[in-house]
C-alpha cells in the first residue's frame, strides 16, 4: 500500500512538472519550442551613424536605420522574433540633448519593434524631473514604445521613509508609462516572462539617482519566484543593466544567474563587453553585444525536455557601411535631429553640422583607453582644452589654472581623420547636465592639496587597473608609476609643468588650482567613502573650505555655465594654424606624447621599496602584525597538542 502511495505521488509530482503548473509547459510528443532573439544594449544615443576606430581601423558603424534594416531582414525569416535592449539609451550624442522634451532614443527604439527595455544608470543624468519628463514625453508622443521593466526599485523602503519631490515624479511617471517588475510576451507558440534589474555599480554610476534600490540577486530571486507562482511560461529571460566583469568574483550578472538559477536567459548591459560566445552558468545563458549600435546581438534558443534552453546559434552583426539604410528610419532620425539645433545649440551659437577644425592626427581609441595604462594623445588634447577653456573664456580673472583632470570614463569617443565637427565634439564629451537644466556636465573650478595631487596620481597608477574608468589624463601634472610596486605606492615621481614645460615641485600643504567636468569632482569627493577612509580627495574653494556643493562651483563663460563639450570646441577653433578655407588644424603638438605619465617598469628590488609612502609603511606594519598574530595561534596550537600529549 505504502508502495503504491509512493508511486502515485511521484506519478502527481512529474505530471505537475510537465504540465506548467511549476512555470513551464513541455510535451516530449510535440516538437521542441524554439525561439529567435535580437538584443542591443548601451546604444547611448546612437541614433545615427558615426566614424570610429575600431580594432585601428577608422570605419562608418552603427545607427537606427541600419539595425532596422536588420531587423526586417530577420523578421521576414521569423516574424515571431523577440527584441531586448539592456538600458543605457541614452546619453552620448547630441540628440540626447532632447532627451527630456522629445524621448527621441525610446521613441526610436518602439519604431525599431524593441519590445521590452530597461534602465540604465545614464538614464539618471538628468535628474529625477529629467528622468520624468522623458517618460512622459514618450507616452505623450502617442508612438509605439517598448515596455519598461525594473525588478529591485526599493519603493517600500521609500514610501517608509516618505517619498521626496523627486522620488515622487518618477514614481508618477513609472504607473502613467507602465513600468512593471516584469512582463508577459507571447511570440507564436512561446510564452516569456521578461525582467529587468538595475545593478549596484550601475547605481554607483549615477550620483543624481534619488530611487533606493533592492539587492539585485535577492529582488530576481522574488519575482522570478511570483511569475513561477503565477504565470503559465516557456522562459524567464533578464534584461540587466548590471555587467560582466572578467574577474568572475565581481562579475555580476554571473553572480546573479548563479543566486537565481532559474533565469533562462539575459541580456547584459553596463560594461560595454562584447562576448564572442555567451557565458554559461547553469542553464542560464548571459550574452552582450558591445555599445552603441555597433553589432546587433542574434541568438536563436530551443526548448529541451526538462524546460530549459540551449543555444543554437549565436551572432553578433557587425552594423556597418555596407548595410543599406533603412530610408523611414533615417527620416524620422533626421526630423528628431532637427530639433537640437534649435532647442540646444543655439544657446552655444553653434549648428551641429559646423567644423571647428581638420584633423590629420590618428588619436587613440576608446578601446586604448581601457587596455593601455599610459599617457595617451586623446586625453592630452581634451585636458588641455579645459586648461584653455577656463582661462580664456571662463569667468576666471586670469587666475593661472594648476591641472586639468579628465578620467577616461568620462570620454565617449574619439577624434577621426577629417573634419571635426560640433557633433562630433558634443559626442566625445556627452555627459550629464548642470543645475541651468542644459545637457552637458560644466566644467568646475576647486582647489586641492599638493599632497592631494599626488595622491590623484596614485588613484590612477594603483586603482585605474582594476577599474579602468579612473584612468586619468592629465594637462600640467606629470607622474612617474612603476606597476610592480607595492599598491598605493606605486607613484616614485610627480611634478607640475609650467606653459614652457618648466618643472615644478609639488609643496605638499599648498592650495592648487583644478578644473574637472562636474561628474568628476563628484566621484573624487566619494574617494573617501569608496576606499574606506585610506585616500581622502576633497574638492575646496579657493580658502580651503570644503566644497559642499560642486554645482555651485560651476565655471561661467558670462551668464551660461561652461559645459566640458563646449571647452573642447573652443580649443579646437583656437588653433593658429588653418587651411586654405581657415578652418582650424589640430597642431602636429598630439601627434606623440610628452611623458604626462610614464610607466617605469622597473623590477630592481632597490626600486621597488624605495621611498615608502604612508600606505606603504601602514600596509607592511598589519602584514607584519598578522604574521606576528599566526605565529602565536601556531605556537599556541603547538603548545596545547604538546600538554595533551
Amino acid at each position: 500500500m505504502k508502495l503504491l502511495k509512493k508511486a502515485f505521488a511521484f506519478t502527481f509530482i512529474f505530471m505537475l512538472s510537465v504540465s506548467g503548473l511549476t512555470g513551464y509547459q513541455v510535451n516530449a510528443s510535440e516538437e521542441p519550442k524554439h525561439l529567435d532573439i535580437l538584443f542591443t544594449h548601451d546604444l547611448h544615443s546612437h541614433l545615427n551613424s558615426f566614424q570610429t576606430i575600431v580594432d585601428g581601423t577608422q570605419q562608418e558603424t552603427g545607427g537606427f536605420a541600419r539595425l532596422k534594416t536588420l531587423i526586417n531582414e530577420h523578421e521576414k525569416e521569423n516574424t515571431d522574433t523577440l527584441i531586448l535592449d539592456g538600458g543605457d539609451f541614452s546619453m552620448g550624442t547630441l540628440i540626447q540633448t532632447v532627451y527630456d522634451t522629445e524621448a527621441a532614443e525610446l521613441r526610436m527604439l518602439g519604431y525599431l519593434g524593441c519590445d521590452v527595455t530597461t534602465l540604465g544608470n545614464h538614464e539618471f543624468d538628468y535628474g529625477s524631473d529629467g528622468l520624468a519628463d522623458m517618460l512622459n514625453a514618450a507616452v505623450s508622443s502617442g508612438e509605439n514604445l517598448p515596455r519598461m521593466v525594473v525588478c529591485n526599485v526599493d519603493w517600500d523602503a521609500m514610501k517608509k521613509a516618505g517619498l521626496s519631490e523627486g522620488q515622487k515624479q518618477i514614481y508618477e511617471e513609472f504607473q502613467t508609462y507602465g513600468v512593471k517588475d516584469y512582463t508577459v510576451i507571447q511570440k507564436g507558440d512561446v510564452k516569456i516572462a521578461v525582467l529587468g534589474v538595475f545593478g549596484k555599480d550601475s547605481l554607483d554610476c549615477a550620483p543624481t539617482c534619488e530611487l533606493l534600490f533592492k539587492d539585485p540577486s535577492e529582488a530576481a530571486r522574488e519575482t522570478v519566484e511570483e511569475i513561477k507562482k503565477n504565470e503559465d511560461v516557456d522562459m524567464i529571460a533578464c534584461v540587466s543593466h548590471s555587467g560582466t566583469w572578467e574577474d568572475e568574483k565581481v562579475s555580476e550578472d554571473e553572480i546573479l544567474a548563479k543566486n537565481v538559477p532559474d533565469i533562462d536567459l539575459i541580456v547584459s548591459g553596463h560594461t560595454h563587453t562584447q562576448l564572442a560566445e555567451p557565458i554559461l552558468q547553469g542553464d542560464t545563458c548571459i550574452v552582450s553585444c558591445g555599445e552603441y549600435g555597433k553589432n546587433l546581438g542574434t541568438i536563436s534558443m530551443t526548448q529541451k525536455e526538462n524546460g530549459r534552453w540551449e543555444t543554437d546559434t549565436y551572432e553578433l552583426v557587425p552594423v556597418t557601411d555596407e548595410i543599406k539604410a533603412d530610408e523611414a528610419t533615417q527620416k524620422k532620425i533626421d526630423e528628431l535631429s532637427d530639433t537640437v539645433d534649435t532647442n540646444y545649440l543655439s544657446n552655444f551659437g553653434y549648428t551641429r553640422e559646423e567644423i571647428l577644425a581638420e584633423n590629420d592626427i590618428e588619436f587613440n581609441s576608446l578601446s586604448e583607453m581601457e587596455t593601455k595604462h599610459e599617457e595617451l594623445n586623446l586625453g592630452d588634447i581634451i585636458s588641455d582644452a579645459y586648461v584653455y577653456a577656463v582661462e580664456n573664456t571662463g569667468d576666471s580673472d586670469g587666475e593661472k589654472v594648476d591641472v586639468a583632470i579628465v578620467p577616461a570614463g568620462t570620454v565617449r569617443d574619439t577624434y577621426t581623420k577629417g573634419n571635426i565637427t560640433v557633433e562630433q565634439v558634443y559626442n566625445s564629451f556627452s555627459l550629464g547636465t548642470g543645475k541651468d537644466g542644459l545637457a552637458g556636465y560644466p566644467l568646475i573650478s576647486a582647489y586641492l592639496t599638493g599632497k592631494e595631487l599626488k595622491t590623484v596620481a596614485e588613484v590612477d597608477a594603483s586603482i585605474s587597473d582594476f577599474m579602468t574608468i579612473a584612468r586619468l589624463y592629465c594637462s600640467g601634472m606629470n607622474f612617474t608609476y612603476n606597476p610592480h610596486r607595492m599598491i598605493l605606492n606605486k607613484v616614485t615621481d610627480c611634478y607640475l609643468t609650467g606653459k614652457g614645460g618648466e618643472r615644478e615641485e609639488i609643496q605638499d600643504d599648498k592650495l592648487y588650482h583644478v578644473v574637472t567636468d562636474l561628474y568628476t569632482g563628484r566621484m573624487l569627493g566619494s574617494v573617501l567613502d569608496k576606499s574606506y577612509g585610506l585616500i581622502s580627495i576633497i574638492p575646496k574653494d579657493k580658502d580651503g573650505n570644503p566644497i559642499e556643493n560642486l554645482e555651485d562651483y560651476a565655471v561661467m563663460d558670462g551668464k551660461k555655465e561652461l559645459k566640458a563639450w563646449a571647452a573642447i570646441a573652443e580649443y579646437m577653433q583656437s588653433f593658429e594654424d588653418t587651411d586654405k578655407d581657415g578652418i582650424a588644424n589640430v597642431p602636429e603638438y598630439y601627434d606623440t606624447t610628452h611623458e604626462r605619465k610614464v610607466a617605469d617598469n622597473s623590477k630592481n628590488i632597490i626600486n621597488l621599496i624605495k621611498h615608502p609612502n604612508k600606505f606603504a609603511i601602514a600596509i607592511v606594519g598589519i602584514c607584519i602584525v598578522a604574521v606576528g598574530v599566526i605565529l602565536l595561534l601556531i605556537f599556541g596550537i603547538v603548545k596545547i597538542i604538546r600538554r595533551r600529549r
